[in-house]
């Protein structure tokens, strides 16, 4: 089943979700057809998979970084994996693959958020609410990875990413400002 969701992976990050072709992943996975739709009944059942797979392969965790005791080391080791995370090509392949595509296929975006932004979101909302004592956090959630995702717009547009030293004094100041914050 990886030969297929690697095989659904180049296919939807080389033509787009719209133009994804199951003969094409088929032959890439060297599967039948049938095989992929046994497994996945339809396109979006893939591309969700696909996505899922995508997530548990990436190969760069920061989820447990929330667990550490010292809040602001927490915090720190968290903002540099998920820029991390963010700035990887197939993050960002992916994240144009949702630009280019959401206006036709807007359920899409949906399968996206399942995968990875709503957990995201749910872990940083239990950290802020536990240790930082936020009642109401997603304001400040939201700002705060906003800021840190900032680097990403400028790597959307193939612009040069940020150095190790930049994202890490960036990490720094997002931090600044958040615990500052409150």
């Amino acid at each position: 089943m990886s030969s297929i969701l690697q095989a659904a992976r180049d296919e939807f990050l080389s033509f787009g979700y719209i133009a994804a072709n199951m003969d094409r992943i088929s032959k890439a996975a060297k599967v039948t057809k049938q095989t992929v739709y046994r497994y996945f009944p339809s396109k979006a059942e893939l591309f969700k998979s696909t996505l899922s797979y995508m997530g548990e392969h990436s190969h760069i965790s920061y989820y447990e970084y929330l667990d550490l005791n010292d809040t602001e080391e927490a915090l720190e080791k968290f903002a540099l994996g998920f820029i991390k995370a963010h700035l990887t090509d197939e993050h960002i392949e992916t994240y144009r693959l949702l630009l280019s595509e959401c206006r036709n296929e807007p359920s899409i975006v949906s399968y996206f958020f399942e995968q990875g932004p709503d957990e995201t979101k749910n872990k940083l909302t239990g950290f802020f609410t536990n240790k930082l004592k936020i009642d109401t956090p997603s304001t400040s959630i939201n700002l705060w990875t906003a800021m840190l995702l900032s680097y990403r717009n400028r790597a959307m547009l193939n612009k040069d990413r940020p150095s190790k030293k930049t994202i890490e004094e960036h990490v720094k100041e997002c931090n600044r400002w958040l615990l500052g914050s409150i």
